[in-house]
């Protein structure tokens, strides 16, 4: 139920509809399955009643939009009530046919510092607290499946489910003196919000087990070093503001039309998450959709290919 409107309103065939379709499978059949009873709109409840900051959504007339944790008297922790608003506001993405790109990050100053310990401590038997590992894992999948190209701005400190946020964009950009570090073990817990396979997809095995066995605290260094963080933004006197920075370093990957755009996302997912013989499909009937298409009829009639 929790992915049911993944990017329905994304694809332009039946047939690129079958990748989405596929993926939900994917999901309920290593999430839901594993535990009897999961009530989606019941954890929802439950999660309300732990309020406290919100998740902001600023939809710009570029393309690209702005995805704000915001509750700085927690460094960004996620109360119950906002993991809540996480999820309505990747739905909203879900529905914006008219996005590109998108930037997550932490209100003033800071990124995320994972859950709120109040409503952690409130949910802590093993039932509950699985329950909401699965909405987040839910949230986070379909956030890193929107057809939106999406950076994570690390300010400050990403920790523990803060970092597993930055896993589920396509980007990372670090900003000096930010730390990445998956702190779980320290809690005597590893990741349960799918950060952990993600890691594993960005960094590679050996990498992860350094990063989630020792707690690593990854800098902009290490983390280009490693592969987790794709730039590093400088605090220069004068200079455009980390947001700033930011879209204009994902602009570059979000220039052109809205189709063409979210037809690559498409068939990135499709190579990242299908087996190659589906996956060289859905390349198929995703290049149908944009075929003789009006960029690509204006690409032909420009000679674009050679600039």
């Amino acid at each position: 139920m929790v992915l049911c409107l993944l990017n329905r309103q994304l694809m332009r065939s039946t047939s690129c509809c079958a990748l989405m379709v596929r993926l939900q499978r994917q999901s309920r059949g290593c999430i839901h399955s594993s535990i009897h009873g999961f009530h989606h709109d019941e954890i929802r409840e439950k999660l309300q009643a732990f309020p406290g900051g919100s998740v902001d959504l600023l939809k710009q007339d570029s393309g690209i939009a702005v995805l704000t944790v915001n509750n700085p008297a927690r460094m960004n922790a996620f109360s119950g009530s906002m993991m809540v608003d996480l999820e309505d506001r990747v739905s909203q993405l879900e529905s914006w046919t008219e996005g590109k790109g998108l930037i997550v990050q932490g209100a003033a100053g800071t990124f995320c510092s994972g859950s709120d310990l109040n409503a952690v401590r409130a949910i802590s038997n093993p039932e509950d607290g699985m329950k909401m590992c699965m909405f987040m894992q839910d949230a986070l999948t379909r956030l890193l499946r929107l057809p939106l190209i999406s950076v994570a701005l690390v300010e400050g400190r990403a920790l523990g489910g803060g970092a597993e946020l930055t896993t589920a964009c396509d980007f990372r950009l670090m900003t000096s003196g930010s730390v990445i570090q998956f702190v779980h073990k320290h809690m005597g817990l590893v990741p349960g919000w799918g950060g952990a396979a993600r890691l594993v997809r960005i960094v590679g095995s050996q990498n992860a087990l350094k990063l989630l066995g020792g707690a690593l605290k990854v800098d902009s260094e290490l983390g280009l070093d490693i592969g987790l963080a794709d730039g590093a933004l400088e605090a220069v006197q004068g200079a455009d503001s980390p947001r700033q920075q930011a879209e204009n370093w994902l602009s570059r990957y979000t220039e052109g039309s809205v189709p063409v755009i979210r037809a690559v996302k498409k068939v990135v997912l499709a190579g990242r998450e299908l087996p190659l013989s589906e996956a060289l499909k859905t390349e198929k009937e995703v290049f149908g959709t944009v075929w003789g298409a009006p960029a690509n009829l204006q690409a032909l009639a420009s000679k674009s290919k050679h600039k």
